[in-house]
């Protein structure tokens, strides 16, 4: 009874006509429709919002894979340790995704060419369409740490754009060494490598070079100026009655005792870094450091030609800590550059590495770009909901017209 009251009391407030009680139920109509575009819109807003699935508090550190396709890979979530996380005890719970997919990777079960397990990432094998990003999440009950792993796969014709780059000096005995075969190596009795030069075999009964079973080394008895070249260590490994080849390709640079090496610079590779406004970031700078001890090479991040504790005094963006490292009996060292907190003005900052010894030196300039984003909600919405009122008042304008074209009149209010 109440209802129906306040009905007639709204339905009172126009006049009493025929015409106009097709125009309140043609109003009435379009409000319907109004507020039901207005939660189309909100549902379309839903749709376009950032996944929850990230970690609310992150750190990105890049690392950079480079592989040939149809040979196996493995991906490695590193835990990279500096000053302000100590991000190796984060192994409780380990994730997998592919960047431009929400999609989780999971077990062998579900997919046996590209699986996770635990902290490795397997494919078996790589094809040229799974370069991209994929992201690593390590999160335990108080801290969430996301690793970008950028992979890379080409085809076997191009493996010397992607060769390892390795350093003998002349006249001295030395060893190259078939690098990252770690996870292929494990448990297993038979490591026979196969070491050609220029694609040449090299027979194991030369006095120049000396094979040893089970190594993943090529020694040379007396390293020589015309050494220096391109080479390539082969394996087979065979997993569940495949044997997959796997394959490595070095450049051997050779110097002269007396001289020394110039820092290199392996990464970043890129010229510009995405990010996303007010994110936490962290871009490493490797620099190679050659054979000899690395004490005398110094490494540093530049803003616009500035060290970085002049330009940020407040210290939102800040040079992490030197970390010396040995890989394949190469010296190395790398110095983050560590973001607390991505802002808008760091989009238009020259950041550069420069890495520098008494022999020479190497500036590596990179850029921070802004992550591209959708557009917010509120805008995102208005030209759905601006078509719904096109459409109702166009079909409110129909209407009128079908009952003026049948002898109706609108009465004036």
């Amino acid at each position: 009874m109440v209802e129906r009251m306040q009905n007639h009391r709204f339905q009172d407030t126009f006049p009493r006509s025929s015409s106009s009680h097709f125009l309140w139920e043609r109003m009435h109509g379009f409000f319907f429709a109004l507020i039901t575009c207005t939660v189309c819109a909100s549902a379309f807003k839903l749709q376009q919002g950032k996944s929850t699935e990230n970690c609310p508090d992150h750190t990105m550190f890049f690392q950079y894979y480079h592989e040939l396709h149809g040979e196996p890979v493995v991906l490695k979530c590193p835990s990279p340790r500096y000053k302000h996380v100590d991000f190796s005890a984060l192994t409780h719970n380990i994730t997998w995704y592919k960047n431009d997919s929400k999609t989780m990777i999971l077990g062998r079960d579900e997919d046996p060419r590209i699986w996770a397990k635990g902290d490795a990432l397997w494919f078996l094998p790589a094809r040229q369409e799974d370069s991209g990003v994929y992201i690593c999440t390590r999160r335990n009950s108080s801290y969430c740490a996301e690793v970008s792993i950028h992979l890379t796969v080409v085809q076997k014709a191009a493996a010397r754009d992607i060769a390892y780059l390795q350093v003998l000096f002349t006249f001295t005995s030395g060893k190259l060494v078939c690098p990252n075969l770690w996870e292929f190596t494990t448990n297993r009795t038979n490591t026979e490598l196969q070491w050609y030069k220029d694609a040449l075999l090299l027979e194991d009964d030369s006095e120049k070079f000396v094979f040893l079973k089970e190594s993943s080394s090529l020694f040379f008895t007396s390293v020589l100026p015309t050494d220096s070249g391109y080479y390539t260590c082969k394996m087979a490994f065979p997993y569940e009655g495949v044997t997959y080849e796997i394959t490595r390709t070095i450049k051997l640079q050779t110097l002269e005792q007396e001289k020394r090496i110039t820092p290199i610079i392996v990464y970043p590779t890129q010229k510009t870094t995405s990010a996303a406004l007010g994110s936490k970031m962290t871009i490493p700078c490797k620099v190679f450091a050659g054979p000899n001890s690395n004490i005398y090479t110094d490494v540093e991040w530049l803003a616009n030609d500035t060290t970085i504790d002049v330009v940020y005094k407040q210290n939102r963006v800040m040079e992490g800590e030197r970390q010396e490292i040995t890989e394949n009996g190469e010296n190395f060292i790398e110095v983050p550059l560590i973001f607390k907190s991505v802002e808008e003005v760091d989009f238009y900052t020259d950041f550069k590495c420069l890495a520098q010894n008494r022999y020479g030196s190497q500036v590596l300039p990179t850029r921070v770009k802004q992550e591209a984003v959708g557009l917010p909600w509120y805008i995102a919405t208005i030209p759905v909901a601006l078509a719904c009122v096109i459409l109702v008042g166009i079909c409110i304008h129909k209407c009128w017209k079908q009952r003026a074209d049948k002898g109706y009149t609108i009465a004036k209010v």
